[in-house]
């Protein structure tokens, strides 16, 4: 680190190779009402003083301010679409801003490109890791930046030692050898960390890390992150999860239409405050359930079974019922829901809808029953994301919407116009493609194409799967209403405020294994975890039934 002749610490002289000048230094924090609380704080790695960006018709950035510091994690919260992604983008030099400057270590700099601010010590791990499959853990860490001879040829001995020295500071269970393609979700994260260490980041951008990964694996990730705080690493951690983001976090910044609303210290607000400042309004009642009145059974599973996923799963489902089913992952849920929509084919087991047993072995014959099923991953088995909202929304009732083969568009847009507008999705048209819609709005769209079916039962994979509070009570509130108009409706949840707050009764699964399951009057997150986790000393003491 260098000192001017007045004491300031800027950016090593290498640093500034890939940094453009733009204009002379500027005051620290523009809030200097929150400077006497902030005043024992480190000074800034990374500030955004006024940030504006402009794409045709839409002002995704309003004279944004966000400060960065080193030994700390900032967390990034905020409905989709309120200009997170934008503002990442453009820290990481893939947007330039159209107002505003960018301050590292107090010294003003423009990015060119993504390689200038790595050059500058910032880089992101987003949700799904940007690494190659067919390249080894220690390519995959140095590619970009990889050690050279005096010939300019790779420096392999080189490359795999470094690696090896960072894989082992993060007791990773792989070596640098190992091909990406062989580790799991939660592994490849670790060589998107390593490959921080390996530019020696500053700057730290973690975009939904935990999104995809298990209880276990979001642990570990989160011991790497009190590493990366140890050695004076500023993060920025973006989730919709706030047990996390308390977990996790020191500071916060809230963003909502494009600006940021409010940022502090973390244990200075609370979730209500939050909440309120995502949304602009009061969110009450996030799990706005709805008394339902339970009707005759419509759905019988005795003894369902599978090969390797699960075994002897037996359930009943009543007409306007809310049955959770909790987990850990890996659980089997997701796979027993798949079997009952003949995604994957039991081995044993009997299946009865409206007390008629039937036989299903591929999704068409779910369909034809009554039973649909709205998958976890949305993006890639729920929606066809570069065709447009109507076309998605009658995908599944073709035949509604036909006439000897021949699609009526009338009658497809009349359909499609009647889910959005029962969903309220937000939209600029239907004819707008799904994968430019929010995660909420591209949940609604899979949820109105089944409900275009008509269904007797719904199975509801992991609903509000990475999408804000804001939408998520909006699903919520979709989910509570469709129950009370006779729908029968099994939810898969990990969350267990969603369960505890959405579920009529919830089953819990464990190892293949159905536990037990519990009423909800009364039920605690306490005696779920311990079911789910094995304790058995205590979860076989709950009242089930």
């Amino acid at each position: 680190m260098r000192r001017d002749a007045g004491g300031r610490t800027g950016p090593p002289r290498r640093l500034r190779a890939g940094l453009a000048r733009s204009g002379p230094a500027a005051p620290v924090e523009r809030h200097p009402e929150r400077d006497i609380a902030m005043s024992d704080l480190p000074p800034p790695i990374l500030q955004m003083r006024a940030i504006t960006k402009v794409f045709p018709g839409v002002r995704a950035l309003s004279d944004v301010d966000l400060v960065l510091r080193p030994g700390r994690v900032t967390a990034l919260i905020g409905e989709n679409g309120a200009g997170k992604s934008t503002l990442v983008k453009t820290m990481t030099g893939l947007y330039r801003p159209d107002g505003g400057e960018i301050l590292i270590e107090g010294e003003p700099a423009r990015f060119e490109s993504s390689a200038a601010a790595e050059a500058a010590g910032i880089t992101a791990i987003h949700q799904e890791t940007v690494l190659f499959d067919e390249l080894s853990v220690a390519e995959n860490i140095y590619l970009g930046h990889t050690p050279r001879t005096r010939l300019g040829l790779v420096d392999w001995k080189a490359v795999n030692a470094r690696a090896s020295a960072i894989l082992h500071s993060l007791d990773a269970p792989f070596g640098p050898r190992t091909r990406l393609k062989d580790l799991s979700i939660g592994q490849r994260h670790l060589v998107a960390v390593a490959r921080a260490l390996s530019i020696n980041a500053r700057v730290v951008i973690m975009d939904e890390p935990t999104a995809a990964l298990s209880q276990k694996e979001t642990q570990e990730l989160f011991v790497i992150v009190e590493r990366l705080k140890a050695k004076g690493t500023a993060i920025l951690f973006i989730s919709h999860k706030f047990d996390e983001v308390f977990r996790i976090a020191d500071d916060y910044a809230v963003f909502r239409d494009g600006k940021c609303v409010s940022a502090g210290i973390l244990a200075e607000t609370d979730q209500a405050a939050l909440v309120r400042q995502m949304v602009g309004r009061p969110v009450d009642d996030v799990f706005p359930k709805r008394a339902a009145a339970r009707g005759e059974v419509v759905l019988e599973v005795e003894n369902y079974c599978h090969p390797s996923e699960f075994d002897a799963i037996s359930l009943t489902l009543r007409r306007g019922e809310i049955l959770g089913l909790y987990g850990l992952v890996g659980a089997g849920r997701s796979e027993f829901c798949q079997a009952l929509f003949g995604a994957t084919r039991p081995s044993a087991g009997r299946l009865r809808i409206e007390g008629r047993e039937v036989a299903i072995r591929r999704p068409a014959q779910a369909i034809e029953a009554g039973l649909v099923y709205v998958p976890e991953e949305r993006g890639r088995h729920g929606a066809v994301l570069a065709m447009p909202i109507f076309e998605n929304m009658t995908l599944a009732s073709l035949g509604a919407v036909s006439r000897r083969g021949f699609l009526k568009s009338a009658q497809e847009f009349a359909l499609a116009r009647a889910y959005a507008g029962r969903l309220d999705l937000r939209a600029a048209a239907l004819t707008q493609p799904v994968g430019t819609l929010s995660g909420g709005n591209q949940q609604k769209v899979v949820i109105g194409k089944w409900l275009a079916t008509r269904p007797k039962i719904i199975i509801l994979d992991e609903p509000t799967k990475g999408i804000d509070i804001g939408s998520k009570a909006a699903v919520h509130a979709f989910i509570s209403e469709l129950a009370a108009e006779g729908l029968a409706v099994l939810m898969v949840s990990s969350e267990l405020p969603e369960i505890l707050g959405m579920s009529d009764r919830v089953t819990v699964f464990r190892e293949g294994r159905q536990i037990g399951t519990y009423d909800r009057e009364g039920l605690s997150p306490e005696v779920l975890v311990r079911a789910a986790t094995g304790n058995v000393e205590t979860a076989g003491t709950e009242s089930v039934r």
